[in-house]
């Protein structure tokens, strides 16, 4: 299938780019053919509702650093954002993926793409004994942010100025709310150029509250 140019703003890519890009998307539609990769529903609208979304986060940081993807599943948004960075000819991305199918999908897609990522097939808990350090770390529709500043907690203890990266939908204020009641953040809200109701939340100086 033709590949189709990304459409954020803020981001060009190389044609070669483009080609791995469609080459992920061809992989992805075989693979999601017996495993469940995404919602049914949203897989018929693979570039824009998945891949040009994931892409919006390394618009927003297009350097070259070394990410956490937490919960990559599909790949969405870490193998969009190691194929992003294979541009920049460095940067790295972890992809923590316990589901073993899963894990299988994203190596395969790495092999396929040359994106600059390697998998985790552990639990996000036990993922910082593997990983040491990131500059960022990212999430695509895997919990609550309560939840996923637990989880990233301790990478932030270890390298205070790791940014998080997290999407989020229509409910994302009741759930800012409720984390600051046991967290400190700064927090940059960036509304989605793919979804109207949804929004990419960057958090910075994540303390726990005494």
């Amino acid at each position: 299938m033709k590949s189709q140019p990304l459409q954020i703003d803020g981001l060009r890519v190389s044609r070669e780019t483009n080609e791995k890009l469609s080459a992920f998307a061809d992989l992805f539609r075989k693979w999601a053919k017996a495993i469940n990769l995404v919602a049914p529903s949203t897989a018929g609208d693979l570039w824009s509702r998945h891949i040009s979304d994931s892409a919006q986060l390394f618009a927003l940081n297009p350097h070259p650093v070394t990410w956490v993807d937490l919960g990559s599943g599909g790949g969405f948004p870490g193998i969009i954002t190691g194929i992003l960075l294979s541009e920049l000819g460095d940067g790295w991305v972890h992809l923590v993926e316990s589901n073993n199918k899963k894990a299988s999908f994203l190596r395969n897609a790495i092999l396929q793409t040359g994106a600059r990522a390697s998998v985790h097939a552990v639990r996000i808990e036990e993922a910082p004994q593997d990983i040491p350090e990131c500059a960022a770390i990212s999430a695509r529709a895997l919990a609550d942010l309560s939840v996923l500043f637990n989880y990233a907690s301790p990478w932030v203890e270890r390298s205070p100025s790791t940014r998080l990266y997290l999407h989020k939908g229509r409910d994302y204020a009741r759930e800012i709310e409720h984390a600051h009641s046991t967290w400190s953040f700064d927090l940059i809200r960036h509304q989605s150029q793919i979804e109207a109701e949804s929004v990419i939340l960057e958090i910075s100086n994540l303390t726990p509250r005494l």
